[in-house]
C-alpha cells in the first residue's frame, strides 16, 4: 500500500471515529501472517510455489554457467580472432546476458511468474480468511478490522481485540465440514459400489 493510499485510510478511520464516538467504535485486528502459517491449504499452496521458484532458479543458474562458459571460451579465442569477429562475439555474448537478464525479470520481477504464481495460488486461501473476517466483523459489530502484518502500523494493539484465533477456528471448522463431507462421499461410492 502506498503513502497515498495509508494517508486516506488513516483519515478515514480519525473522520469515522468521529462519527461513531458517541456509541464508541469497534475495532479488532488479525494477523494474517499467523492464520497463514496455520493453514493447510496455506501451506501447500507455499510449497508448490517453493518448488517452482526453486526450479526457475535452477534454470536461470543454468544459463549463467552457459554464459560464463561462453565469455571464457571467447576471452581464450579473442587473440586468435579478427576485429570483425571479436565485434560479432561481443554482440552475441551481450545478447546472451540480455536474456539471461530477461529470464531473471520474467521469472522473479514485479509481474513475473513468482508473483503471478503467487497469486493464483494464495487468493482463494486469502478469499476464505476474508469471508471468515467479513462474517465476524458482521456477527460482533465490527466497525473496522485490521490486518496486523500488513503495511497499517499499529503502535499498541490489546490482546483482546485480536480476533486472530477466532477466524483460525472457524477456517478449521470449515475444513472439518469439507472432510466429513468428503469422506462421506467416498463411503457412499464404496456402499454403491458392493451394491451394484
Amino acid at each position: 500500500m502506498n503513502k497515498r493510499n495509508l494517508l486516506l485510510t488513516l483519515l478515514f478511520c480519525v473522520l469515522s471515529l468521529g462519527i461513531f464516538a458517541q456509541r464508541g467504535a469497534r475495532i479488532a485486528y488479525i494477523d494474517m501472517d499467523v492464520i497463514l502459517s496455520q493453514n493447510k491449504e496455506f501451506s501447500t499452496a507455499n510449497q508448490l510455489l517453493d518448488e517452482k521458484i526453486s526450479q526457475w532458479k535452477k534454470e536461470i543458474e543454468l544459463k549463467k554457467t552457459q554464459l560464463k562458459r561462453i565469455e571464457d571460451e571467447f576471452a581464450v579465442e579473442k587473440v586468435l580472432l579478427t576485429p570483425e569477429l571479436i565485434a560479432d562475439r561481443e554482440l552475441e555474448i551481450r545478447d546472451f546476458a540480455a536474456e539471461v537478464i530477461l529470464l531473471q525479470e520474467q521469472r522473479f520481477g514485479p509481474n513475473g511468474d513468482m508473483m503471478i504464481q503467487k497469486n493464483q495460488l494464495l487468493k482463494p486461501v486469502q478469499d476464505q480468511v476474508l469471508s471468515i473476517v467479513q462474517d465476524i466483523a458482521k456477527e460482533r459489530k465490527y466497525d473496522f478490522v485490521f490486518d496486523r502484518s500488513s503495511d497499517i502500523i499499529m503502535l499498541y494493539s490489546a490482546k483482546n481485540y485480536d480476533i486472530s484465533d477466532l477466524v483460525l477456528r472457524k477456517i478449521q471448522v470449515q475444513e472439518r465440514i469439507k472432510e466429513r463431507k468428503e469422506k462421506i462421499n467416498s463411503s457412499k461410492k464404496v456402499l454403491d459400489g458392493l451394491s451394484d
